[in-house]
């Protein structure tokens, strides 16, 4: 705990650890708090086609697990600990792990962004298995099936159009009697002929026995309860950047994705720089979120030899 790292990069999903690849490849000690539960996003995905390089897909949890080794291979030291506390304000920079101190001249912040689920019986269980949070990962495996969409705003009305190009029914469920969504996204959908609106709605159990069967479904209005068969369900009620640790410490927008300045993933804080899901708001794809880990180490890098 006394060492002072070059680079300690906080998160462990494809930004954190493809980051990891780079600043080792340039001679740079490298720390990843990794967390108890590393691997983000993926880790509760099967299978995963369409990341470069796997012709026949992956499984979520194995891309990681390879991601893990080539950064280890290269020298990085990941530790499967959790940052509870972080202080920026001195040089080195310091980061607490419960009781135990962290030092590094520089800080990659990749802790990624959770998923909002509705939290009801079923969900949980039947993740990878019919439930989803990403038509463009998961659409494909529908083909031909009906399958349902939850929420209101810009994401379901994209994940709704795009799951139309591969299934032959979408239901879009929302808990009001209007979106919240953008008139243009709300247009795309109401005059789609594949997708059905179920208004006034919300899912309260999610059924099937090793893969999604139907949906019990609540009237709000009537509190009338009906059963809806489906082959998947979209859950798509929004994301939660992973940031609250950083809060007051780093610069963020009112929804607490962490600012960078000038696409050059750096902070509000010099030598802080961010990559990833935590300040990516727009396209959350686990290749994208390497490449800004690539740019993140490369800023990074830079900073410290300066």
């Amino acid at each position: 705990m006394d060492k002072i790292w070059d680079v300690a990069i906080i998160g462990s999903g494809p930004a954190s650890l493809t980051c990891a690849i780079y600043t080792t490849r340039g001679a740079a000690s490298t720390l990843v708090l990794a967390g108890e539960a590393w691997g983000g996003q993926l880790m509760l995905t099967t299978k995963v086609d369409n990341f470069p390089g796997f012709p026949e897909g992956i499984e979520g949890p194995d891309l990681m697990a390879n991601m893990r080794k080539q950064a280890e291979r290269f020298g990085a030291t990941i530790l499967d600990k959790t940052a509870t506390n972080v202080d920026f304000t001195k040089n080195p920079k310091e980061i607490f792990v419960k009781n135990e101190k962290y030092l590094a001249k520089s800080v990659v912040v990749a802790t990624g962004a959770q998923t909002t689920w509705l939290g009801i019986p079923g969900e949980k269980e039947l993740i990878g298995r019919g439930v989803s949070t990403c038509a463009p990962c998961d659409g494909p495996f529908f083909k031909g099936k009906t399958v349902a969409v939850v929420g209101g705003g810009d994401t379901a009305m994209e994940e709704a159009t795009v799951l139309t190009k591969h299934v032959s029914k979408v239901y879009l469920i929302h808990r009001r009697d209007e979106f919240r969504a953008s008139s243009v996204m709300q247009e795309k959908v109401k005059t789609n002929k594949n997708i059905e609106i179920i208004w006034n709605t919300e899912v309260f159990r999610v059924n099937g026995e090793g893969k999604v069967k139907s949906l019990s479904l609540k009237n709000n209005k009537t509190n009338e309860e009906s059963e809806l068969k489906v082959d998947g369900l979209f859950v798509a009620i929004g994301h939660k950047p992973d940031s609250d640790l950083f809060k007051g410490k780093l610069e963020m927008d009112e929804k607490g994705y962490i600012l960078n300045k000038d696409f050059h993933l750096k902070t509000s804080v010099p030598g802080v720089f961010v990559a990833g899901d935590v300040f990516d708001k727009e396209f959350k794809q686990a290749v994208v979120s390497a490449g800004l880990g690539c740019v993140a180490a490369f800023h990074c890098l830079d900073f410290l030899n300066k």
